[in-house]
């Protein structure tokens, strides 16, 4: 077996929801369901299950437990695998390393979430995310809690160093919701343009409201197999992929937040034996507008340009050099950590985009990462000719 053989070949998806409602598992066994009748398989044919959840300790977090909760008994590989925002890349490594291997033929991956309760507000489910133990009383009393304020910190810091401003936000805000006009799934779809966006209010300086990620309850689950005989007709292969973790220390001297993560890009486009310029679409993680920037340039992805100039000159956007996000990203599509990124990846290679299809799309990128630029995760994706 060997990588090129690896293939994502079902896919499933929920409806995702910006209101309270079903639990994670149900979710998920909803979205497994959908990817194995996707791929023309059954529960007996899956051999591997690796899950994913988001961050925080939750009675309703999805685990191993899962593989009875789906359905599967004699499984040869089972695990749980949590690196925040790169889990998902992490998991398709995973599972094609282990086909690649014969530890596993067919293997599903599956994220699932259900941030929003009733009674709370959508961001509470992150409101401990990135804090210091011993300090969240400080914390709590300055208004720090929760991503929101320490992506605040890293975009001022970044903009300091790149010279970015307010308008690259903006534009990539605009640019994102463009492409969500065309995705069905997106959970925001109404026009936006310079005026909408300034009317955004700010959360955190220089973050506003706009550029921020929309969290929703939903799932989704691929199908993973070398088995060529298995699968929806159009396959999407594992060309190559990398991970880069800086491990980053935060003290004086160094920098806190930025450099690392080109060389997953590198080491995956060097698997596949591919270049940038080979890239059709590019699928990144954008929690925050300022994020995509940042990954623009540090992945290289930018033809030696200024990310801002590169998004304002419409590079990213319908009929750009590089479509990015082109399902309206987590910004306006949907926020469901790195699953987000790769569904859109195999949406397009499949050419089942749509009004947002990006002609004669053949490969992607797809790019996760975890923490606060902390854990890097690149994909070469490729439409099975």
């Amino acid at each position: 077996m060997t990588a090129s053989d690896v293939a994502l070949v079902g896919l499933g998806m929920t409806a995702m929801s910006l209101s309270p409602g079903r639990a994670p598992q149900e979710l998920a066994r909803e979205a497994l369901g959908l990817a194995l009748a996707d791929a023309g398989v059954t529960h007996g044919d899956v051999d591997g299950l690796l899950v994913g959840s988001s961050q925080g300790i939750r009675p309703d977090r999805l685990g191993v437990a899962f593989a009875a909760q789906g359905g599967f008994s004699d499984l040869r590989l089972l695990e749980h695998v949590e690196i925040k925002g790169a889990t998902t890349i992490a998991m398709i490594q995973r599972a094609a390393l282990a086909i690649e291997t014969g530890v596993a033929r067919t293997v599903v991956c599956v994220f699932a979430d259900a941030p929003l309760v009733a009674g709370k507000g959508a961001g509470s489910a992150y409101a401990h995310s990135g804090g210091q133990s011993g300090v969240r009383g400080l914390e709590r009393a300055s208004g720090m809690l929760g991503s929101v304020p320490t992506y605040a910190l890293l975009a001022q810091r970044w903009m300091h160093l790149s010279g970015a401003t307010a308008d690259d936000l903006c534009a990539m805000a605009t640019t994102t919701r463009a492409w969500a006009l065309g995705n069905p799934a997106a959970v925001v779809r109404t026009p936006l343009d310079a005026e909408g966006y300034l009317a955004s209010p700010l959360i955190a300086e220089p973050l506003r409201r706009l550029d921020c990620a929309r969290p929703v309850n939903g799932a989704v689950a691929v199908v993973v197999s070398g088995d060529t005989g298995l699968g929806h007709p159009v396959r999407v292969r594992v060309r190559g992929s990398g991970r880069e973790h800086p491990v980053r220390h935060r003290r004086a001297g160094a920098e806190s937040w930025f450099g690392g993560g080109r060389r997953a890009v590198d080491d995956a486009l060097a698997a596949a034996g591919m270049s940038r310029s080979d890239l059709d679409v590019a699928e990144l993680y954008d929690p925050f507008s300022v994020v995509t920037l940042m990954l623009l340039e540090e992945y290289g992805l930018t033809d030696g340009r200024t990310a801002g100039e590169f998004v304002r000159a419409g590079e990213t956007g319908p009929g750009g050099r590089l479509p990015t996000n082109t399902g309206g990203g987590q910004l306006s599509g949907f926020y469901l950590q790195g699953m987000t990124p790769l569904a859109e990846a195999v949406i397009q290679l499949r050419g089942d985009g749509g009004e947002r299809q990006v002609a004669g799309a053949s490969t992607a990128l797809v790019g996760g990462i975890g923490g606060r630029l902390d854990h890097h995760a690149a994909l070469l994706l490729e439409r099975a000719a």
